[in-house]
Formats: structure tokens, sequence, C-alpha cells
């Protein structure tokens, strides 16, 4: 019985890196079919220096005292980036001047005795406190409502967010090595795994790759795919956040989406997100990115061209981290509301993250269900 889960799940994880290095997620499996684990290489808790992932975490002067990314001596900053290609700068304890809400609020849902079946929910993380809850959070709580058999827990794959909360608020949460290693010792037989990843790139497969080296631990593993994978996904996500944002489109307004961007091909679901919207004759909805194409610029001159007097931002991104908050909506010169406001638009930045919107919840919920009917099936 292992040799023919091992066979199948080869077979799986070569659809699975075929759509991860795709170069749009129109290439990702048909119908949302989830991937049910591989054969193991990286793993998803190191820092992957390729610059054309969609997920990615570098350091500027950080020192690691040990192979678990443990500061010896941290910097003033560093700087990471989120599953869906939003990167964050940190800064250390001494230095961060600003808020980011009450951590014993969120719950980092890495409690033992468990059962038999758990679903473990896959995030890159993020320091925002408030902003953890309502949308990892969220996501979470919606999955924990639609599967009451199944015990819900989380699993961050970026080291340096972990050690940043635990340090600061004393929040323990833990890396998908640890929640997977909890799973083995709770006696968990049925594990499946849904990532919040925006995008099917690189990270994801990472995360394929490592759950390859657990498939002997339990008896059935299968994983959920990420946000954006099928047509039907981007229709929904489309609808999702026009309908977030109906009130503010008055025909004078501009609604803007801020994405991550990226050099890699998957940069391509944005673009493929503007076309969406467009086709569902949402004309006054507009898609841009920190790092790529379509820029800031090109906003702007979009939204000149359409005679505007108001723009509303917003991050398309599952959680309203460092981009949402400086990039998008901080006091810098060379921010999205700096720009903007000195274009002569009335700015409305809304600092919510995809993963606070219930049909987003919702989204991640159907994936789920999917690869929880693919180990019935």
């Amino acid at each position: 019985m292992k040799k023919n889960l091992a066979l199948i799940l080869t077979i799986a994880l070569s659809a699975a890196l075929f759509t991860g290095c795709a170069s749009s997620t129109a290439n990702s499996p048909q119908s949302g079919q989830p991937v049910v684990a591989p054969t193991a290489s990286a793993s998803p808790t190191d820092v992957a220096s390729d610059p054309d992932s969609d997920n990615y975490e570098t350091t500027d002067t950080y020192e690691t005292a040990d192979s678990d990314n443990t500061p010896a001596e941290a910097s003033s900053v560093v700087s990471t980036e989120t599953n869906d290609g939003a990167s964050a700068s940190i800064a250390t304890d001494d230095e961060e001047n600003y808020g980011t809400g009450d951590a014993s609020l969120d719950n980092p849902r890495n409690d033992d005795s468990i059962g038999t079946d758990e679903l473990l929910v896959v995030s890159f993380g993020t320091s925002y406190n408030d902003n953890r809850r309502l949308s990892i959070g969220g996501i979470e709580s919606a999955l924990e409502a639609a599967f009451p058999d199944y015990s819900v827990r989380r699993g961050f794959t970026s080291q340096i967010i972990i050690d940043h909360v635990r340090n600061r608020d004393g929040e323990t949460i833990d890396n998908v090595t640890e929640a997977l290693d909890r799973a083995v010792k709770n006696g968990v037989k049925t594990l499946v795994v849904q990532p919040t990843h925006l995008m099917n790139g690189y990270e994801y497969t990472d995360l394929v790759n490592e759950l390859a080296q657990y498939s002997d631990a339990f008896e059935h593993i299968a994983v959920g795919q990420p946000l954006l994978t099928t047509d039907e996904d981007f229709e929904a996500v489309a609808k999702a956040i026009v309908d977030a944002t109906k009130e503010y489109d008055d025909g004078e307004t501009a609604i803007c989406f801020m994405g991550h961007g990226t050099e890699a091909d998957s940069n391509s679901v944005y673009q493929k997100m503007q076309g969406v919207l467009s086709s569902m004759g949402e004309k006054n909805y507009f898609i841009g990115t920190v790092e790529a194409s379509p820029s800031l610029e090109d906003l702007l001159k979009l939204v000149s061209e359409g005679g505007y007097k108001r723009v509303v931002l917003e991050p398309l991104m599952v959680v309203a981290g460092d981009h949402a908050n400086n990039d998008m909506a901080g006091d810098d010169d060379d921010s999205w509301l700096s720009a903007f406001e000195s274009a002569g638009y009335k700015v409305v930045p809304i600092l919510k993250g995809l993963g606070e919107i219930e049909e987003i919840q919702q989204l991640y919920v159907k994936h789920a269900r999917e690869a929880i009917e693919s180990l019935n099936s």
C-alpha cells in the first residue's frame, strides 16, 4: 500500500511542479484538482534566494546563530515577502514604532491531543497582529466551521516572522516542520493541508515537496490548491472584491488594488485579474503592483485618462501587512497614497486583506473540500 501511495504522490508532484513554474495559473490543474503529495526536496521554511520566486525572504544585515534562523544579532530591519508576494520590512523589537494590535486575541492553533483528522492551514505569516487574526485567522475559522470533524491547525513558512512575533509578543506559532511533527506526535492519521497562497508558485511547490517527506507518517495526505488556480477562481475573486467595494463605485472613483508583483512569469495573474474585471464590465477597477507591471505609473496614467476625482486603494493580498500599510497607505513621498494625492485626487485607503472577505474565505473552503473529496475517491 505504501508503494502505491508513493507512486500516486510522485505522479501528482509532476503536475504540481509543472503548474508551479508555468507561465501563468491558466496552466494550473483543471477544475481545482488538489495535489496529493510528492517526492521530497526543499522545505518551505527554508529561505529561498531566487528573486523570481513569488515567495521569498531576504535579510539586510540579519545574522543567524543556528539553523533555525534564530538571530544572533538582530539588525535594524528584516525584509521579508509574504505568501501572496507581499514583502514586509520588520523592524526589531527595540526599533518597532508602530502598533499592530493585541497578539493575545490571536489563536495560534497549536494545541495537542486533537484527534486523528487534521486540517493544517499553511501561510507565509505576518507580524501585524490584528490583520493576522482577521485575515489568516478568518480563513482558519471558516475552515473550522466547514469541517467540524477536522482539527484546524496553523503553520507559517517564514521563520523570521515566527521569531519576531515570539520575541515581541510571546506568541508561539509553528513553522511547517514543527506543525507536521506535532501532527505525527498527536497520532494524526488523515492530514489535509490548505495553503493560503495567492498563486501556484515556488513556495507552493516547496510545501508539496516537504509533505513528501511525511508520506509514510500518515495514512492519508492531500493538499488543496492556492486561491487563484482556475478560471472560476479568478471570476469568484473578482466578484468578491467588487462586492466588497461597490459602495465606492459612483462613476467618479477609481478603485485601485495593489498586488505585489514579481519578475517571474506568475506575474500574469495580475493582468489576468484585470482582464476578468474588464470582461465583467467593471471599468472603474484597476490592478497594479509594487514590484512589477502594471506599475503605479501605469495606474496613474489610466486614472488620469478616466477623468476620476477620487481614488480608493486596497491591497490585492491575503494580508494587509507592510506593503499595504507603508507602500500603499504610508506617508512617504513614494507611497501610492502620496502619489495620487500629489496628482490632485482625494484618496481613500482601505487596510483590509483579501483573507477578511467572507467570499474569499469560502473559496479556500472550496479548495479544502476538493482535497478532502480526493481522499474519499
